[in-house]
């Protein structure tokens, strides 16, 4: 892999918490380096609320994010994607679009807050979320993409899920 902007694409169900969580924080953390989108598939069409509130608390944009369908990224106007991450175990399980130019895959499963209901116990969740996903970008961030092959960067990327 070459020396450049990676495309990034955290799938999930409902795109409405994990991923987009993944989504705006890699976009931050690796500005200039990474370029991070999220889908669904089969998208809620919206942002938990206390997604959006604890990444505003950590200074995080919220601009654009949107729950959207991994379908726009199967044509030929999606960007050319690198990785392809799925953080729940149940898009995991579904067939997957054929991703254009081969991605390097792998699963990041995390438990879903949005599936708690409200209160302080469902703001707990959306921070736990987001600490896992903090942990395995920031170790992605780390890696020497450009000088592994992909099957030493597949090995790594599995690891990194596994933490």
């Amino acid at each position: 892999m070459s020396d450049h902007a990676y495309n990034v694409l955290f799938l999930c169900t409902g795109n409405s918490a994990r991923s987009i969580l993944a989504e705006a924080y890699l976009n931050y953390r690796g500005r200039g380096r990474f370029r991070a989108y999220s889908a669904g598939s089969h998208p809620t069409g919206t942002v938990d609320p206390k997604v959006l509130e604890l990444l505003r608390h950590c200074g995080i944009s919220v601009s654009g994010l949107r729950s959207k369908s991994w379908d726009e990224f199967t044509g030929p106007a999606a960007p050319p994607l690198d990785f392809v991450f799925t953080v729940c175990d149940r898009a995991a399980g579904e067939v997957c679009p054929v991703w254009p130019g081969q991605p390097v895959t792998g699963h990041w499963g995390v438990p879903d807050p949005a599936a708690i209901g409200d209160g302080r116990e469902k703001e707990r969740a959306v921070e736990e979320a987001f600490r896992i996903l903090e942990r395995r970008i920031d170790l992605f961030m780390c890696l020497p993409i450009g000088s592994l092959d992909r099957m030493s960067l597949r090995e790594r990327v599995r690891e990194i899920g596994e933490r």
